[in-house]
């Protein structure tokens, strides 16, 4: 398929869904073409790599996630 840059910008939905469902699509300027509207390949899934942040977090306090007792709260927040 072929369209003029004018068509393709009031037409490009429909454009891409011709181009997904692997209908080629040039954009011709003047009758020259000059864009080539391709469909791209699915990326690849990435594996998870765990272990990467290994040594590079540091835990300051091993309690961090037990709650606080009131007295804590008390004394961080203030209170009525």
């Amino acid at each position: 398929m072929q369209v003029s840059v004018a068509d393709a910008k009031n037409k490009l939905p429909e454009l891409i869904k011709a181009v997904e469902a692997g209908e080629p699509v040039t954009i011709c300027r003047r009758g020259v073409p000059v864009v080539d509207i391709v469909r791209t390949k699915k990326p690849a899934k990435r594996k998870p790599k765990f272990g990467t942040l290994r040594g590079k977090i540091r835990i300051f306090d091993p309690d961090w996630w037990k709650p606080l007792t009131d007295k804590e709260a008390q004394e961080l927040f203030g209170g009525e």
